[in-house]
């Protein structure tokens, strides 16, 4: 039988970057052992619905480089894909259970139970469930006479469909992460699997999708993980055979403190969703938006988790196709570690053409006030090649060299203090009155380098000396990239412009 994965979010809001990371091991199984990768949408809870979640999630996913086989958006031969378009599916497997003896009716409302468990706190008795222990002394077609249970569906009374969980058992499962994994039926309450509203759970619109689609490896979260003796119970009760389960361990806050939430972004500055995403009137910035690249990020997620048993850390996602297994993904949560983030981006920035860097450059120009159209590609591609070496995000391409786009406006005031000097200013004349005589078509570094350095030589002037004050002019900064290269990039006629506007003002 082929492998079958499935990624299945519910359409609640923006998708966090657990989730990101839950559907990139589902697609790195289903890559590496050649099988097939679902979108499945879990739409059943209409309260907390989100309009333009979903499309939030594929466009998220394709940004990042994840693919699928199937989905809400590609179709495919377990159409259809959300769960809100396969009610009379759930319908149909709910009313088996209930004539199997494997689920029952219950009428209880939602005030008779939340009194029964009031009382039961205050009679000294935490965590009461319905249950085995409980359920013939309640509402139900188990405890009620046939009769009544006829009347009260002829009279229209609301009733869900729970789950009838057997009696004194030990519930067992293999988790391809976390191995053997059991639980006794005691803690397991009768789940509700039909609402009263007719629409199923996740349980048991879960499994039933899982089963049609036959899906193979259920890979999700570790928040799953006590649902997954139920869905054992939901298995057997249709007289289905499980998919392997694997629980991922969780993502961890940066400091390492309990599992990482969408709040903790503003804390700790960093992105949490793949996109942007607005959110009660609020701009919540996601890893593009703030400059990050979909394969860095993607690396830097596989390694969450996950080790490929040895030192090697940049990998394409083929790579990590090529690598990745099931039995190499841990247990114990993962801190998310943002300086690591930072270095794997700054490390894909500098692996990057100056022709792949070239949309983002001019992205953040065409957001800025300047007018980019004055520029070419080939001037912004030599602009990236002085930048990406030192930038740790797309962004920066432009925001930590705004000097190669217009003539500084300011000077960096304290180092001009101390730096900008009568014989460094002298020094700087001199260079600018040299660095005139100089042919426009000969205009390059290394011919500027040269007559820089005859000029320190015959004047016994060190390179530090008068360097930093003519970055100053240049730039407006006392750093960035070398000086002879700016210069070389904006030119003669610019260059000199800028000498002479720095001697005036400063």
């Amino acid at each position: 039988m082929s492998v079958v994965v499935r990624f299945a979010p519910s359409p609640t809001g923006a998708l966090h970057i657990g989730g990101v990371r839950t559907a990139l091991y589902n697609y790195l199984l289903a890559k590496r052992l050649g099988g097939k990768f679902i979108l499945r949408i879990e739409d059943t809870d209409q309260v907390r619905f989100v309009e333009g979640a979903e499309q939030y999630i594929i466009d998220s996913l394709k940004w990042c480089g994840i693919e699928f086989d199937e989905g809400t958006h590609l179709g495919g031969e377990h159409a259809p894909y959300r769960q809100s378009e396969r009610s009379e599916l759930y319908k149909k497997y709910t009313q088996q259970l209930v004539e199997n003896g494997q689920a029952y009716l219950a009428f209880d409302t939602a005030e008779e139970l939340e009194a029964i468990r009031n009382k039961s706190e205050a009679d000294g008795v935490k965590g009461w469930q319905y249950g085995y222990q409980t359920r013939m002394g309640l509402k139900n077609s188990l405890a009620l006479p046939e009769e009544e249970v006829k009347r009260l569906l002829a009279a229209g009374v609301p009733h869900v469909v729970r789950l009838k969980v057997p009696e004194n058992e030990e519930v067992s499962l293999y988790d391809e992460i976390r191995e053997d994994v059991t639980m006794h039926t005691s803690q397991i309450d009768d789940k509700v699997l039909m609402k009263s509203d007719g629409l199923p759970t996740y349980h048991l619109a879960n499994i039933v999708d899982d089963h049609l689609m036959e899906v193979t490896h259920v890979i999700r979260g570790e928040e799953w993980l006590p649902s997954a003796p139920l869905h054992v119970l939901l298995y057997r009760a249709f007289g289905w055979t499980p998919p392997k389960f694997a629980h991922l361990p969780l993502i961890l806050r940066p400091d390492g403190h309990g599992k990482l939430s969408k709040r903790d972004g503003a804390v700790f500055g960093i992105p949490i969703f793949p996109l942007d995403w607005t959110e009660k009137g609020e701009l919540l910035k996601g890893f593009k938006g703030s400059g990050f690249l979909p394969d860095a990020l993607l690396n830097f997620l596989v390694l969450l988790g996950w080790n490929p048993g040895h030192d090697e850390e940049i990998m394409t996602i083929e790579r990590m196709v090529e690598l990745f297994s099931l039995e190499k993904v841990g247990k114990a949560g993962t801190r998310f570690d943002v300086d690591k983030l930072h270095w794997f981006n700054a490390t894909y920035i500098k692996a990057k053409s100056n022709e792949e860097l070239l949309p983002y450059l001019r992205n953040a120009l065409n957001e800025s006030d300047l007018n980019g159209e004055n520029y070419t590609d080939d001037y912004c591609k030599m602009a990236i090649s002085l930048m990406k070496e030192r930038v740790t995000f797309t962004h920066e391409l432009f925001t930590h060299a705004r000097y190669l786009f217009e003539t500084p406006q300011t000077y960096e005031a304290t180092f001009a203090a101390e730096k900008w000097t009568d014989l460094a200013k002298a020094n700087v004349l001199q260079i600018k009155t040299l660095w005139e005589g100089e042919d426009e078509a000969n205009w390059n570094h290394t011919d500027l380098f040269a007559n820089f350095k005859t000029y320190t030589k015959g004047n016994k002037i060190k390179n530090g000396d008068i360097l930093p004050q003519l970055r100053l002019a240049l730039t407006g900064t006392s750093g960035g990239p070398g000086v002879f290269e700016i210069a070389e990039l904006i030119g003669k006629k610019e260059t000199l412009h800028r000498i002479e506007k720095a001697l005036a003002e400063i």
